[in-house]
């Protein structure tokens, strides 16, 4: 499995998550130096996965596991190419991402246009990197899929008012999703999307959205790992094309009690912060 922005967060749970259930893990994120706004780097997070595998009876210990780290900003196409150039990938997770929940007029340019590079541009440019591999995969029947955390594609204004730049990057993903599942179809790669209904307790959350007071009302990144977990091992011949939503997929596989992924156990669902651009249509768990 091939994993961007996986130095802290989502990227990271995910890491742990497949690790720890067998699974040979490279890491590509910039952050090598730890930065006090963000905590992680891509070696701790290297270190955590290592010993998630451990914890899963994978391997007897953390050097054994097989974890690589491997430093790329996906925004540089070489870098990509050359951090691909590894080969053996069955599996892509798109997770990198930059946010600015900013209006129109409070949006630099160049925050647009970091926001686009990563988003839209650094999925597409890592996936279409590593589409040799993936179709390799399905050709020797290892079930090849392409999971990006962007979110289902609802054009209500509502979701575009508050941060037009943000929205356009984040949806840029989903439309990958949206033609790389017709595009891969015949190829039998898997391309879906996953998002979380709540928020999420990442350091975007803290640091950009609300601090400790929302922390408390998110859920951890645990339950989007175990989704993907669900998604990324089901046959990409008939699991594609999907946005699917965190609980949905929990829900699906038989997991009814989500307590377990509160940051505050007490907190009753309701209190929870829903997280952006989830439909009004789409039922709760």
């Amino acid at each position: 499995m091939l994993i961007t922005g996986a130095s802290r967060g989502i990227g990271q749970a995910i890491g742990e998550a497949v690790a720890a259930r067998g699974a040979a893990v490279a890491l590509l994120a910039k952050t090598e130096v730890p930065d006090p706004r963000l905590p992680g780097t891509i070696h701790t997070a290297a270190a955590a996965i290592a010993a998630a595998a451990v914890a899963g009876g994978v391997v007897s210990s953390p050097a054994a596991a097989r974890v690589l780290a491997v430093p790329c900003d996906i925004r540089s196409e070489a870098a990509v190419a050359a951090a691909v150039a590894l080969g053996g990938i069955d599996i892509g997770v798109n997770t990198a991402s930059a946010i600015a929940l900013t209006p129109t007029d409070a949006t630099p340019v160049k925050r647009f246009d970091l926001m686009h590079d990563v988003n839209t541009r650094g999925t597409f440019v890592t996936t279409a990197a590593a589409l040799p591999h993936l179709r390799a995969s399905a050709t020797a029947g290892r079930c090849p899929h392409v999971l990006t955390l962007a979110p289902p594609l609802d054009m209500e204004a509502r979701w575009f008012a508050p941060h037009v730049a943000y929205t356009i990057a984040k949806y840029g993903m989903s439309m990958c999703t949206l033609g790389w599942a017709e595009e891969l179809r015949s190829d039998g790669i898997g391309a879906n999307s996953l998002w979380p209904r709540t928020a999420i307790a990442t350091a975007a959350v803290a640091n950009v959205i609300g601090g400790d007071a929302m922390m408390a009302r998110c859920r951890t990144p645990a339950i989007v790992a175990d989704a993907a977990v669900a998604i990324l091992t089901a046959d990409p011949a008939v699991v594609t094309g999907n946005f699917f939503i965190d609980d949905d997929v929990l829900a699906a596989a038989g997991v009814s009690d989500l307590a377990r992924y509160k940051v505050d156990a007490s907190l009753p669902d309701a209190d929870l912060l829903p997280d952006y651009f989830i439909p009004a249509t789409t039922p709760s768990h």
